[in-house]
């Protein structure tokens, strides 16, 4: 068995744990579980924000409109979501699509984390405000630090962290969309790059910032979802 073999393998025990998790009270409210979608050996990994309601009737992530622009963003610089993992800063939706509560962020984070580890992922970009804050512990709003690369220690994985503005953003301001665009001409210049030693325990600073994008309102949850990951 290969390395990417038994690291898929192992994705699927996370996964089949995930999907009965009762750590937090969201477990009563859920449909299903929105573990993730793609590739277990994907270099790119997405974290949003939580599902919503398609997605948890589907059990996938991004399956709605911000989705279908995902793609299309993905295809401008030869990708598909099969060829990258998206997941999201919780796997089950909050009742009327609220923001997350610190249990359930807290529960879900050992997950998110051993993705992290098994996937190996070279860049995560974080979409739109909360899932960038969280991730990156920094409280500035995303149209300053979207497109700005950053280095961050993500439980036993360094990696490059590339905040974007949410996808749903684009679909509310139409002017975001040509944004949207740099940053993931951006993403893919930053992917042909060697991944960052790994080892590191303290971020790196940003990279000079990219131009200002308008102020859009942050993505609700539940605009931020893709395709399920397949055992």
């Amino acid at each position: 068995m290969t390395g990417a073999e038994e690291r898929r393998e192992a994705l699927v025990a996370v996964y089949r744990e995930a999907s009965e998790c009762t750590l937090c009270p969201l477990a009563q409210t859920r449909t299903k579980v929105v573990f993730g979608a793609g590739d277990a050996d994907a270099d790119l990994m997405f974290i949003g924000e939580a599902p919503g309601a398609e997605e948890d009737k589907r059990g996938l992530p991004f399956v709605g409109r911000a989705g279908g622009l995902l793609n299309e963003l993905l295809a401008e610089i030869g990708l598909d979501r099969d060829s990258v993992f998206i997941a999201n800063t919780l796997m089950c939706r909050p009742p009327g699509n609220r923001d997350p509560q610190p249990v359930e962020l807290d529960s879900c984070r050992p997950y998110l984390l051993e993705k992290v580890r098994l996937i190996e992922p070279k860049v995560i970009a974080t979409l739109g405000n909360f899932a960038t804050k969280l991730i990156t512990g920094d409280q500035t709003g995303i149209t300053k630090v979207r497109g700005r690369p950053q280095t961050h220690q993500l439980g036993e994985r360094t990696v490059r962290v590339f905040p974007i503005l949410h996808p749903a953003a684009a679909l509310r301001t139409p002017r975001l969309r040509e944004t949207m665009s740099e940053d993931f001409a951006s993403l893919g210049r930053l992917l042909a790059e060697p991944a960052p030693e790994q080892g590191r325990t303290a971020a790196e600073p940003p990279e000079a910032p990219a131009p200002e994008a308008p102020e859009a309102q942050p993505p609700r949850a539940g605009d931020d979802q893709l395709d399920i990951f397949a055992p």
